[in-house]
């Protein structure tokens, strides 16, 4: 699909990859909203974004808030054309030190907000013949994450969720894509918790714009699995190939990332 005169929504949009996507897509001729919970800086990233364009702060979460949102990107700017699921939380540790209301947020924003969005824009894409879904997902959707229980199983639905989409709807017109980079250069790859050094020590961090610039060419060609770092394909064939073998090789970057973890403990 060719994104010049489409109206897109890209979500999680206030930085990082939706911001990037955001600035993307209007340099490739779309109408684009964005949205964030987060107001100031979503603000300011519609002000990049010049004229043409809106900013629409919400919760995706909440199913009100997202109807509100797609009939006001509607009344200003026309149906949806391509909806960018973006936003993700990348917080918890294990099952044990995780509570019940952190799994709920992550499994709010990193899955059901999809749902909430599919259920909203589905008929009528099925209507009209076509309409285009984006899930930013993880490559720790594809494989996994050490350190955080709740991110690597609300990606490994992400990507499941996006799977069921494509299988479902793609011969009714409807185009899945699904983004699953390793570690990009954004607030979420900056703490300091054991998730995020495992993220930065995995391969090189890119830069929001290069991922951006692998999304559009994707869509371009309607292609469902985007990989901004080919290796995870490797790494995805290698688990499909051997999973016992694959397991262990993980238990082993387990733990060799708490050994470097608790020295850095012993440091301070």
């Amino acid at each position: 699909m060719k994104l010049d005169g489409r109206t897109a929504v890209v979500t999680g949009a206030a930085g990082g990859i939706g911001r990037a996507l955001a600035l993307r897509c209007a340099a490739e001729g779309a109408r684009v909203a964005v949205t964030d919970v987060q107001a100031e800086p979503l603000l300011a990233v519609r002000g990049e974004l010049g004229a043409g364009h809106v900013a629409v702060p919400a919760d995706v979460t909440d199913d009100g808030a997202l109807a509100s949102l797609i009939e006001r990107v509607e009344g200003e700017l026309g149906p949806v054309d391509v909806f960018f699921a973006n936003a993700g939380v990348a917080i918890g540790t294990d099952p044990v030190g995780t509570p019940d209301e952190v799994w709920e947020v992550a499994w709010g924003v990193n899955v059901r907000a999809h749902v909430l969005a599919a259920r909203r824009l589905l008929p009528g894409w099925v209507t009209r013949g076509e309409g285009y879904f984006v899930v930013t997902a993880s490559a720790a959707g594809l494989l996994t994450q050490i350190g955080s229980a709740p991110y690597a199983v609300s990606k490994h639905a992400a990507v499941a969720f996006a799977e069921w989409l494509s299988v479902t709807y793609g011969e009714r017109g409807i185009r899945v894509s699904c983004l699953c980079p390793m570690g990009v250069r954004t607030a979420m790859t900056e703490g300091e918790e054991l998730a995020h050094r495992v993220v930065r020590g995995a391969g090189a961090l890119l830069e929001p714009e290069e991922v951006a610039d692998c999304v559009v060419a994707a869509i371009d060609r309607e292609q469902f699995l985007i990989l901004p770092h080919p290796e995870v394909l490797t790494f995805f064939q290698r688990k499909a190939v051997d999973y016992e073998r694959w397991l262990a090789g993980m238990r082993r970057l387990q733990a060799r990332s708490e050994a470097s973890e608790d020295a850095v403990a012993e440091g301070e």
